[in-house]
């Protein structure tokens, strides 16, 4: 195992403590292999089910959704005929404190993204407005290519195969990915002497 400097980002620890140390990550890294087998078969299974009877998110979600409130509304209607117990559902409703508390969540973070959207149209941050086309390209390049319930399924065969791969072959991807890294940001800071050469001046 390399030191902390030959690791993405100088971490410390393993990836698996980076995933939470927990039942997750264990599945995602195939410790629990039949659990991380069947979210593999199911997740698998349920696209050649939607690509095969033509079915969307909404569809699937609205005819579960249908199928247990039919069930639950004929049973309290046959337990009260019957004189047996209703179906033991607790009541649903979202407190004043969690209302709050998502609410502030909201709004830090749309703060958050409006102040970087006004540092990148005021050009005070060059270097953030190439990450943020980049990742913008990225995002209507998959969009182009494939459905929002097809990227679900592949985000989901994603998650559950590239850590595994990455812990196995954790050494080499990191040497590769850093070289790649060092030689971008190089080209970067060429690009950037050439397109902002005041920048340089001042520094």
């Amino acid at each position: 195992m390399g030191s902390s400097s030959d690791k993405l980002f100088n971490r410390e620890r393993t990836l698996h403590e980076i995933l939470g140390g927990g039942i997750v990550a264990d599945v995602m890294l195939w410790r629990k292999k039949n659990v991380s087998v069947g979210i593999v078969t199911v997740t698998i299974a349920s696209w050649m089910v939607f690509e095969a009877f033509a079915y969307t998110i909404f569809t699937l979600i609205s005819s579960v959704l249908l199928l247990l409130l039919s069930i639950l509304f004929l049973w309290s209607k046959s337990a009260s005929i019957l004189n047996r117990p209703s179906p033991p559902l607790p009541e649903f409703q979202i407190s004043e404190a969690m209302a709050e508390e998502a609410s502030i969540c909201l709004r830090l973070h749309v703060n958050k993204l409006l102040q970087v959207s006004h540092d990148i149209a005021m050009g005070r941050d060059s270097e953030l407005y190439t990450k943020v086309a980049v990742s913008l390209f990225l995002i209507s390049l998959i969009g182009s290519l494939m459905d929002f319930q097809t990227l679900c399924h592949t985000s989901v065969l994603v998650v559950m195969t590239v850590p595994a791969v990455y812990e196995r072959y954790e050494d080499h991807i990191d040497g590769s990915i850093l070289f790649i890294c060092n030689k971008a940001k190089e080209l970067y800071l060429r690009v950037e002497v050439l397109a902002f050469p005041e920048n340089k001046k001042l520094s």
